[in-house]
């Protein structure tokens, strides 16, 4: 089923405030791969980004860490980059850590994400590429 920007609350806003941070979940330095290529853009436009992936110390030359309960402050975003099914799990870190802003990418939805996150009650967006919607931004 192809879902089209699904929201509980738009996020997009927080993206043009100063102070925002962004977990990128998936982050990656395989060339190609969308973790990398999403990190890298956020990083670009002067985001504060964390790398969170279980598989690499580092992501693009900076610190990479295994979940979001181990990065060193509480981003403001944390965007998935991984399959659904890992995404729900995901979740459970994320309520823990006190992420309450979550970003779906396209093509890492499924319904049973949908009522993870529902049931949490997270703020979130799904089906819309963050890198669009900061395209404009240049901080």
């Amino acid at each position: 089923m192809l879902f089209y920007q699904l929201m509980r609350q738009d996020l997009t806003p927080l993206l043009f405030q100063p102070d925002t941070t962004i977990a990128v979940i998936g982050a990656t330095d395989t060339p190609g791969k969308y973790g990398g290529i999403i990190y890298r853009d956020l990083r670009s436009k002067g985001f504060k980004v964390f790398a969170v992936n279980p598989r690499h110390d580092t992501v693009a030359g900076d610190p990479c860490y295994p979940k979001v309960t181990e990065l060193p402050e509480t981003p403001t975003i944390a965007v998935f980059v991984i399959p659904a099914p890992r995404g729900v799990r995901v979740l459970a870190e994320c309520k823990e850590a006190g992420i309450e802003n979550i970003w779906i990418q396209p093509g890492a939805f499924s319904h049973d994400l949908k009522e993870a996150l529902e049931t949490g009650g997270f703020n979130w967006v799904a089906e819309a590429c963050v890198m669009v919607r900061a395209r404009s931004l240049a901080r």
